[in-house]
């Protein structure tokens, strides 16, 4: 099956073109084309993304990247459509303006070309992006395997991390997965963003965070662990945040008349180093709950993986901090990351969930929907 894919959840625009075989129980992905415009440098100066912005520049890249996709030959062009065998677009979860942006342009391709059009579940793309790992998806790897199942990666845990959600995943296997836990307010992306605009960083807060982490002092302040000795699998971001801004605030006495300037970027006079030890602290802090319940979990369910899925496992730091948990906990479970690319936002994964959602005969309503979970 032939999939044109597009994902345009928030901020960035992704088109892809990938060919998927092997069925529900061995199933594997061919990437033909994939390309992401980015609107970083668009919504940096208001630290965070602004919906209307993101919704006009969806409706300029669209068609740009659809022509690097086919191709600007007419002929070429109509070869490729001709391949197509579904459309897949994500409904949900983002940002309304903006996933209506994608679906109206996947409602218009569809009725041109004539091919079936299907939505897709944001989350679900990032749940199933392990897929796209080089344990999955190096096809040289795969034939060097003499013993190669899916069923010997499952049970499996996955731990969704975005700048939205925070999700841990128990997953029998491709067709059946249940949500065990997840944050109760704020999403460990979204606290990242947050401390670095705190610290005066530039968004998106989460690299910036993590190349100073790098230089930092992790030991050196005892930021609280959120619910890390909690006997569920559920996280919270908002207190740890809030510890870091009364940390801030503390240190700058200076600052705490003026309340309302505590979150404008740069109202924190912070020495470098400090700065360096604050994010290397908060990082710790930040993935040490994580890194405890998913390893709660492996060992409760006895999983033979962890997936890691989503933006901040775009950090390597949580992934080192999970492999040394396994090691240590002696914990029978391999640890799955997608490659860089897969696990920010793209495409590619949206046509992988639709390719399983097709198979299973899952199906959402071509609307958008901002609060789709899993």
């Amino acid at each position: 099956m032939r999939i044109l894919a597009i994902e345009t959840s928030c901020d960035e625009t992704a088109l892809a073109l990938l060919e998927a075989k092997g069925g529900i129980n061995q199933p594997f992905f061919k990437v033909i084309k994939s390309f992401v415009s980015s609107q970083i440098k668009i919504h940096a100066p208001f630290g965070g993304v602004v919906p209307a912005l993101a919704k006009r520049q969806h409706l300029k890249n669209l068609p740009l990247l659809l022509e690097k996709v086919l191709g600007k030959d007419p002929f070429s062009q109509k070869q490729q459509i001709e391949k197509i065998d579904l459309i897949a677009v994500t409904v949900g979860p983002g940002l309304e303006p903006a996933l209506w942006t994608g679906i109206s342009f996947a409602q218009q391709l569809s009725q041109e070309w004539k091919k079936p059009l299907v939505g897709a579940n944001h989350l679900e793309g990032h749940l199933f992006s392990f897929l796209l790992s080089s344990k999955f998806f190096d096809k040289k790897r795969l034939e060097s395997l003499k013993n190669y199942s899916l069923k010997l990666w499952f049970p499996a845990i996955s731990l969704i991390v975005s700048g939205g959600h925070t999700i841990l995943v128990l997953l029998k296997n491709l067709k059946n997965y249940q949500k065990i836990g997840e944050t109760l307010d704020d999403a460990v992306g979204e606290s990242f963003d947050k401390v670095a605009r705190l610290l005066g960083l530039s968004y998106p807060g989460g690299p910036e965070i993590e190349r100073l982490a790098k230089k930092g002092n992790a030991q050196a302040i005892a930021f609280p662990l959120p619910m890390i000795s909690q006997k569920n699998f559920n996280f919270s971001y908002s207190g740890l945040k809030t510890a870091v801004l009364y940390y801030l605030r503390d240190l700058n006495t200076s600052t705490k008349e003026n309340n309302h300037n505590f979150w404008k970027p740069g109202a924190f006079k912070i020495n470098p180093s400090l700065r360096e030890d604050i994010a290397a602290s908060f990082q710790r802090a930040a993935f040490l709950p994580l890194v405890k319940k998913s390893s709660l979990a492996a060992l409760k369910y006895q999983a033979k993986s962890i997936f890691l899925g989503g933006g901040v496992a775009a950090n390597k730091k949580l992934a080192q901090m999970i492999r040394k948990e396994i090691k240590d906990k002696k914990i029978k479970a391999n640890l799955v990351v997608p490659s860089l690319n897969y696990c920010l936002d793209n495409a590619v994964m949206i046509g992988v969930a639709a390719y399983l959602n097709r198979l299973s005969k899952k199906k959402y309503p071509l609307k958008a929907n901002g609060n789709l979970n899993l």
